[in-house]
């Protein structure tokens, strides 16, 4: 009997205990359980925003006919440049005998394809240095779609020297980009959803640093996506213009043809030689002049200057032999008197 006492008063403490902590312990796990969910959210979000990338993707490309055609385009090697995303850029220099023509003609076709001019530097020569030949560099952000017909009215007004084309595929990058934003965009959502449901100021405050970080992240992935969004909608044509005499042949020539071309620039060279020593001359006579006329001011001033030096040379003389020939007078006139005098 005192044993089964015991027993029974042991189990009432324990059932005491285990109400008492129950109810402690009430207060803290509705906070806890608030930060627990968002601690689990963002380690969800964090670590498997890959798989959830992946896995979105495999949806998308089930439900979307173009992406799964973009899987089964990568597989096969096929390229559709439509459906994927594709960045081009295009470098081009060509030579023009009429540089304000090529220019104008350039410009209106950009407008007319739907592009614009994001960068110009234009040179008008310089009659200092002796080169008037103009040049331009420009850099044209031209629709994707209109690339191609571009570059062909480019071609048809100009002589293209060179060309160089860079073609590169975001697809996966854009694809990885919008699952990820995706991935931010629930995780947003189902804060909100916590936020409206939270009690205690520390949830309270958890659950909005965690929202400026998704929404941090969000904007910032925004960002990107339209920038790429813009690299791939608009291709970018570097353009560089050379106004020239004569225009370069494209085409391969034979020999007799290098040996009249090569003449005929010899002859060129030789005419623009004597037109630039022409030209130069004619610039530079205003300081031939100048020096032609200091020099004559500096030989007519020496010439005065020694005409006064000989005179002045010339009446010494004279006066030295005047006074030489009055000296030789006197002697004789003394030596006269002293022959009068020995007569006497």
């Amino acid at each position: 009997m005192r044993k089964r006492k015991m027993v029974e008063i042991t189990g009432m403490l324990v059932l005491a205990a285990g109400l008492l902590f129950a109810g402690c312990g009430s207060g803290s796990d509705n906070s806890a359980s608030a930060k627990a969910a968002v601690e689990e959210i963002a380690y969800a979000e964090e670590a498997g925003i890959t798989d959830t990338a992946a896995g979105g993707a495999g949806a998308d490309m089930a439900g979307n006919p173009e992406m799964k055609t973009l899987d089964q385009e990568s597989d096969w090697g096929g390229a559709a440049a439509v459906e994927r995303k594709l960045i081009r850029n295009v470098s081009l220099e060509v030579e023009t005998e009429n540089f304000d023509e090529l220019l104008l003609a350039v410009k209106e076709r950009t407008a007319q394809n739907g592009g614009y001019i994001e960068d110009s530097y234009t040179y008008n020569g310089s009659s200092y240095y002796g080169d008037h030949r103009k040049s331009a560099d420009l850099t044209i952000r031209i629709p994707s779609g209109q690339l191609d017909e571009f570059l062909s009215s480019v071609s048809e007004v100009s002589n293209v020297i060179s060309r160089n084309e860079n073609v590169t595929d975001v697809t996966l990058q854009y694809v990885d980009m919008e699952s990820r934003k995706k991935a931010l965009d629930s995780e947003h959502e189902r804060l909100l959803e916590l936020l409206a449901k939270a009690e205690s100021v520390e949830d309270i405050i958890s659950i909005e640093s965690r929202l400026s970080e998704v929404r941090y992240q969000m904007e910032s992935m925004e960002s990107q996506l339209r920038a790429l969004e813009n690299q791939v909608s608009y291709s970018t044509v570097t353009l560089h213009i050379n106004e020239v005499t004569k225009l370069t042949p494209v085409k391969e020539q034979n020999v007799g043809e290098r040996i009249v071309s090569g003449f005929l620039g010899s002859l060129s060279n030789i005419g623009n030689g004597l037109a630039g020593f022409g030209i130069g001359f004619m610039i530079n006579v205003p300081y031939l002049v100048f020096g032609a006329a200091v020099l004559l001011i500096l030989y007519a001033a020496a010439k005065i200057i020694a005409g006064k030096i000989k005179k002045r040379q010339e009446k010494r003389a004279d006066t030295q032999a005047d006074k030489d020939s009055e000296t030789k007078k006197d002697s004789e006139t003394e030596k006269d008197l002293g022959k009068e005098k020995k007569k006497e």
